[in-house]
């Protein structure tokens, strides 16, 4: 096929022979089969902001490293030089993670290079040979679906003992090869330390994977994986070899925030009734206004 024109480059620079066919175009990139020599690898090619269709980046950004102050500022601003930075800083952040990840031994396709936008890295084979299927297009054997998930769930905490959150885990961003699943798609990766959406996206990832494996083995669904994991990793006793229960139970002494706003409500209304009864009668109260903040 003709060598699309951001390929070009590593085409030039001999990091790529010859650009075999297109493999997937999605939400932030497209992405071809191409040789490197006797091997076969992938090429994804990251679509500028304006022609990708993935909407929170803000809150998959918190907490990432910017190179200068400058550019923090630049950001801030959305000059072009900010824009420039924030495209650049996102697309950095899927490499990062990969090389991260991939010394951390989570199932990830290994990173060879990264080039103007386009990041050159393993291709995930199938046992055909062919480019591997993504978890939501195999049917799974119950008990499949308990090893896979239990595989799943190990990955995610390997993940975040190396500190990063996945942040759009699903049976989209998983493939499965001849030994199990992979993680693929992490441009959105989160600091698991340093962003105050962490838990919420791990909740999320987690939810995304009994829900999926669930379709195959119902009981996975009511596991509750991701509370029990970032307490331990709160309180800095999750390691790789933790072994999980998929049990939490929520502290005993953890208030029941509607049972107190109610009863808040409830206190303010006998005082407003009370306040009442004594304005209709013209006595005078022997206690305090409520003062005008606590009316409401």
């Amino acid at each position: 096929m003709k060598t699309p024109k951001r390929l070009e480059p590593l085409v030039e620079d001999g990091l790529i022979d010859e650009v075999l066919r297109p493999l997937m175009s999605g939400k932030e990139a497209a992405v071809y089969v191409v040789r490197c020599g006797d091997e076969l690898r992938c090429a994804k090619v990251y679509k500028e902001a304006n022609n990708r269709s993935f909407r929170q980046a803000v809150k998959y950004q918190e907490g990432r490293k910017v190179r200068s102050s400058r550019d923090a500022r630049a950001m801030a601003k959305g000059s072009k030089h900010g824009r420039k930075e924030k495209e650049e800083n996102w697309q950095n952040a899927e490499v990062s993670a990969l090389y991260r990840l991939a010394d951390a031994g989570v199932r990830v396709p290994k990173p060879y290079d990264f080039l103007d936008g386009v990041l050159l890295m393993e291709l995930i084979s199938g046992e055909d040979g062919d480019a591997a299927p993504r978890l939501n297009d195999v049917e799974l054997h119950p008990d499949d679906a308990r090893e896979f998930h239990a595989f799943m769930i190990g990955e995610v905490v390997k993940m975040l003992c190396a500190g990063l959150v996945h942040g759009d885990l699903s049976e989209f961003n998983v493939l499965l090869d001849e030994h199990g699943p992979v993680i693929i798609d992490l441009p959105q990766a989160l600091d698991a330390a340093g962003n105050n959406h962490a838990f919420e996206m791990l909740e999320r990832d987690v939810a995304n994977m009994s829900g999926y494996f669930g379709r195959f083995a119902p009981e996975l669904k009511f596991t509750r994986y991701a509370k029990e994991m970032w307490a331990l990793y709160q309180e800095g006793k999750l390691t790789p070899e933790t072994r999980l229960t998929g049990e939490f139970a929520e502290p005993e002494d953890a208030a029941d925030l509607a049972a107190v706003m109610r009863e808040i409500k409830a206190t303010l209304a006998e005082q407003e009734r009370r306040e009442a009864l004594r304005k209709a009668s013209d006595e005078p109260s022997d206690e305090p206004p409520t003062p005008p903040w606590m009316r409401h």
